[in-house]
């Protein structure tokens, strides 16, 4: 079990600790707080592109019977690269808030304390309770609560990841000065697309393929699955739509700034909190 956590436990910090050697020789002028968004993003982008070739992996091979046909994937892939990946990303997420911090010259910045942990939670509380949720729900489901049934299911569950390099790319289009560009607008277009597809619309599909499986159609099927499978999907799904109309508020912005003058107050799509 060591050897397998250890796949993921030394391939992300391992690209993280890479990243941050490379970009300040390749972007001289960045500052701590530029590499590390960046580094925290391309390894976010990494890891959301093997996971929904798993999830892509899995849904194909168990579309015919969604309740009992298996697939490997669904279970070790979360060993490991899921749980190595969510612990390092809380990591990862607290150095970006607190370089991000230190270079504005706020006081309390000045180095790493149980001061600047406390206001990174408070600060990032919502993705912070997501990524813990999916370590204390998620992996318990998968590994121990399933009886070997539901593969398809956690393999949909992984496609969601689909929008995070879409949303990885706005960042660092806006961290290199193109945040006025036509990529970034057609970028910003791909992430309310993928987001919408991939964290909303993709829980009723679930509940679909259920209900068509059993012969029961989609309105009833909340009544024949257990409560805690019920508030599970409700846990994972209410920060997706919270983050979603962020999204949407971000991109009409964008696209009143891009019929107008320029606005301070013109945020683009992509700048939003970090999504998972």
């Amino acid at each position: 079990m060591l050897q397998v956590l250890a796949c993921g436990a030394v391939v992300f910090p391992g690209l993280f600790l890479a990243f941050r050697r490379i970009l300040p020789s390749v972007f001289k002028r960045w500052n701590d707080a530029d590499v590390v968004l960046v580094s925290e993003r391309l390894v976010s982008s990494i890891h959301a592109l093997m996971a929904t070739t798993a999830g892509v992996i899995i849904v194909s091979s168990c579309r015919g019977d969604v309740i009992n046909d298996r697939h490997w994937l669904a279970t070790y892939f979360v060993i490991w690269y899921g749980v190595p990946y969510m612990t390092y990303d809380i990591f990862a997420m607290y150095l970006s808030h607190y370089y991000r911090y230190q270079v504005n010259g706020h006081e309390d910045y000045k180095q790493h304390s149980l001061r600047t942990i406390n206001f990174f939670i408070r600060r990032e509380f919502l993705l912070v309770l997501h990524h813990i949720a999916l370590l204390t729900i998620l992996l318990p489901i998968t590994l121990f609560f399933r009886k070997d049934q539901g593969d398809f299911f956690i393999g949909c569950l992984f496609l969601t990841e689909l929008s995070t390099p879409f949303v990885s790319l706005g960042k660092m289009l806006i961290q290199i000065g193109h945040q006025d560009g036509c990529l970034h607008k057609a970028n910003g277009g791909m992430v309310l697309l993928t987001f919408f597809m991939c964290r909303i619309a993709l829980f009723p599909f679930m509940y679909w393929m259920y209900g068509r499986h059993y012969g029961i159609p989609l309105h009833t099927v909340p009544f024949h699955l257990p409560l805690l499978a019920n508030l599970g999907n409700s846990c994972i799904l209410a920060p997706q739509v919270y983050w979603f109309v962020l999204l949407c508020r971000k991109g009409y912005r964008l696209y009143q700034r891009s019929r107008g003058p320029q606005s301070p107050s013109a945020a683009p799509v992509a700048d939003c909190s970090k999504d998972d």
